[in-house]
């Protein structure tokens, strides 16, 4: 089926994001679904030398790749006043994923919603941990595959070189979908356990991607109900405030708060080393990758971060000392939640919640993590949702 192509203005734009009922309207912003839309191993060379070499400059690569993985993946591209959007077609399908052994496997209770999930990741990636931390909360068993963050040869089926990527296989229709992005993932997945006997695919076409021309001419993807769960009938008006506070707050998780922690755990040399060796362990990459892969990583890529965290503070006008930055923004959360709830989402976290969790666990045993629990009030927030993820406490909410 061709794609259908539109050019729209900026306030066109707008109203096509914004009005229910409109004609040829994509298929989520249509009334039943719009949700609360309309409320406010590297090949091997001839020589150890070429090896070395290669790898060295894999690994610096890998110091810029972890840059963009920190910074949200939501479009920052300014638009002309004229555009051109085009709806993708079957967007998802990806029959060209080949089987790889697993690094390993994570068990859950919820293992009848017709799903095997694979979660292409690296360990310590704010976005992959996220991503882990909604799975893991609700209880859904999945397998992980730790990617080569040299190399990236687990990825070599996919034109998106991003991470996270998690693999939905349909059990009943054998058929594999490739879904992109940390919040897309959540909110389809989110929007998915409302109502699981609705099906992956019947989801899915409520998440379509739009592509657009920008003004330096490249074609540009934005899913533009990224942050909206679609609740179709069960819809509920007195949710409202909630579910608007809910998707604020998923976005400053994206746009504000994942900017504080990379310059914070590549403070100084030794941090950015101490970091890495801890992303070593807890990623398993002895396990995973070749000695020399794991070394030239650590070492390289630690320096390499170590100049890309400098570039990120003065790119975010980050405090001279990154960690009041970080104080900073923990404190700002922590006065959002307020002293008379334990989590945003009152008495059980919600998706911003696991967002802010999920990225803040990223940097667990790094020093400027010990630094905040000794500085700022988040400690308790913070492992109060590490026990309802471990201990599954969103499986309760879910109508298996």
């Amino acid at each position: 089926m061709a794609s259908r192509l539109r050019i729209f203005n900026v306030n066109q734009i707008i109203n096509y994001v914004i009005h229910k009922g409109r004609p040829k309207c994509p298929v989520f912003l249509q009334p039943r679904w719009r949700s609360t839309l309309n409320a406010a191993v590297p090949p091997k060379t001839q020589s150890n030398r070429k090896l070395l070499i290669g790898a060295a400059f894999g690994a610096v690569g890998i110091g810029f790749g972890l840059y963009n993985y920190f910074l949200p993946s939501e479009s920052k591209q300014k638009h002309t006043a004229g555009v051109a959007l085009t709806e993708k077609v079957d967007f998802t399908r990806n029959d060209n994923i080949v089987d790889i052994k697993p690094s390993r496997e994570i068990s859950g209770p919820a293992n009848n919603i017709g799903l095997d999930l694979t979660l292409y990741q690296y360990q310590t990636c704010p976005f992959c941990c996220k991503v882990r931390a909604f799975l893991e909360f609700y209880g859904i068993p999945y397998k992980i595959i730790e990617v080569n963050p040299v190399m990236r040869q687990q990825l070599k089926f996919s034109k998106y070189k991003k991470v996270p990527i998690l693999i939905a296989e349909d059990k009943e229709a054998s058929k594999k979908h490739q879904l992109n992005d940390s919040s897309v993932i959540i909110s389809i997945l989110g929007t998915f356990l409302q109502d699981v006997p609705f099906g992956l695919d019947s989801v899915l076409k409520y998440y379509v991607p739009v592509a657009y021309i920008n003004e330096e001419g490249k074609e540009v993807e934005e899913i533009m109900n990224k942050y909206f769960l679609m609740f179709g009938d069960k819809y509920k008006e007195s949710a409202d405030t909630y579910l608007k506070k809910e998707r604020q707050w998923r976005k400053w998780a994206d746009s504000v708060f994942v900017h504080v922690l990379s310059p914070n755990i590549y403070r100084t040399y030794d941090e950015a080393l101490q970091a890495f060796n801890y992303f070593s362990e807890v990623g398993e990459w002895e396990k995973n990758f070749s000695a020399i892969e794991r070394l030239i990583v650590i070492y390289v890529g630690a320096t390499a971060m170590y100049f890309v965290g400098r570039r990120l503070k003065k790119k975010h006008a980050l405090k001279d000392d990154v960690r009041e930055s970080l104080y900073d923004t923990c404190k700002q959360w922590m006065k959002e939640i307020g002293s008379q709830k334990k989590f945003m989402g009152g008495d059980m976290p919600n998706l911003a919640d696991l967002a802010v969790y999920g990225m803040l666990s990223s940097i667990e045993g790094c020093l400027a993590f010990q630094d905040l629990l000794k500085n700022t009030n988040i400690g308790p927030w913070y492992y109060n949702v590490k026990e309802a993820v471990v201990n599954h406490h969103g499986y309760q909410k879910l109508k298996l």
